[in-house]
């Protein structure tokens, strides 16, 4: 579930927020919720091939296909994890400019977060504290339902889902690449898989795991729909909102969702970009200590742990000092992370393919052949999206 509703970040809420202001209640309502099947797809497979390796992706992508693939893999992981992270603090600095607190408090306040939940330095104490966080997630439920949306309106377009007002336009296809970059990241997989060892689960906890992944891309997608459904007044009143922040978002539905809603929106965007600062840190941390062959638990004591936190805390803290200089470009920044990727996920998905088709390592619980073939599907799928996606913004 953590994965997912930490997918859910700063930048995610945005897109969805985007999404609902630009199109309304419409076709993007059913797009969005299949995205999360997407993302079921990989997630499940991550997460079966660390309950029967105990191992996590970078570490297995080195052991099976070699140091030069295994630090690849870091490598672009490490890189995509970083820029994201300043998307992160984005939206944090972004979400707690609408209650008037200074950027450097609220980034700081995140970089706290972080660092925090990692010092407690046992993984089920880490987890319930993000967990926790996480959860926060479900105030974009209620902003929904502030905005009274048209319901029957809702149930059609989930129903039916409706054509694209417009057509295939390329701030469209934009919009649609966002939409799934914001459900399908290179960092879930490599945290689920890392996550899921770390939390010592075996092969016999896979059909737990399995409903857990169901579960948390479900609830995920119901907050992720929210965020549009919130925000779809502003497309009924022509309100354009585009290259908007979240703290701007804030203010402009304030008049239909009141300022409850509004301030409920903007916390969201804050525990959005604070939960994924937790887990995308905590993903860097796991696949750089797996390559480099030192300890990489949360369980771990600091001192023999410490290039795992160093790594954690380090990420962390460069994000968001990076936000605060002055200066910065911050809406480039986002357009060239979800271009990064995006196009770094297929590389990982198909390491990820080839392990849990690894009869070696994986013995009876490798890949099914319809598994495969939805797979496939997804790895093809995103290829072609981050294609068009680069191609139509760079």
């Amino acid at each position: 579930m953590l994965v997912f509703l930490g997918e859910n970040d700063a930048p995610s809420m945005l897109s969805y927020a985007a999404t609902g202001a630009g199109y309304g209640i419409g076709f993007f309502l059913p797009f969005v919720a299949a995205t999360f099947a997407l993302g079921f797809i990989v997630q499940e497979m991550a997460a079966r091939v660390g309950a029967v390796t105990s191992h996590g992706h970078a570490e297995l992508i080195f052991d099976r296909f070699g140091s030069f693939w295994g630090r690849f893999a870091m490598a672009d992981l490490l890189v995509g994890n970083f820029l994201t992270l300043i998307t992160e603090f984005i939206g944090v600095r972004a979400g707690l400019g609408f209650f008037g607190v200074p950027p450097a408090a609220a980034v700081g306040a995140a970089v706290v977060l972080v660092l925090f939940a990692a010092a407690t330095a046992r993984y089920a104490t880490w987890e319930r504290i993000t967990l926790g966080l996480a959860l926060c997630n479900a105030v974009f439920v209620p902003v929904a339902l502030l905005s009274h949306p048209d319901w029957g309106a809702v149930g059609r377009a989930m129903a039916t889902w409706s054509p694209l007002p417009g057509g295939l336009r390329p701030d469209t296809v934009t919009l649609m690449v966002s939409n799934i970059g914001a459900t399908v990241t290179p960092w879930m997989l490599f945290f689920q898989q890392g996550a899921v060892a770390d939390k010592g689960l075996e092969a016999r906890d896979i059909g737990a795991a399995r409903w857990d992944t169901a579960i948390g891309s479900a609830v995920a997608a119901l907050f992720g729909l929210a965020a549009i459904i919130a925000t779809a007044p502003l497309f009924a009143h022509g309100i354009s909102a585009q290259n908007w922040q979240a703290a701007q978002f804030a203010e402009a539905i304030e008049p239909y969702v009141g300022h409850a809603g509004a301030a409920l929106f903007a916390l969201g965007i804050f525990e959005a970009g604070a939960v994924a600062a937790i887990a995308i840190s905590t993903s860097s941390a796991y696949a750089f200590a797996e390559v480099m062959r030192v300890p990489h638990s949360l369980n771990a004591p600091l001192r023999e742990g410490w290039v795992f936190y160093a790594v954690l805390a380090g990420s962390a803290g460069l994000a968001g000092l990076i936000v605060l200089a002055p200066g910065m470009p911050l809406q480039e920044v986002v357009i060239i992370v979800n271009v990064v990727a995006v196009l770094a996920m297929p590389p990982a998905l198909l390491f990820l393919l080839l392990i849990a088709n690894d009869a070696e390592v994986m013995g009876p619980y490798r890949n099914a052949a319809g598994w495969n073939v939805a797979g496939v599907g997804v790895t093809a799928f995103l290829i072609l999206v981050g294609l068009a996606y680069a191609a139509n913004v760079l």
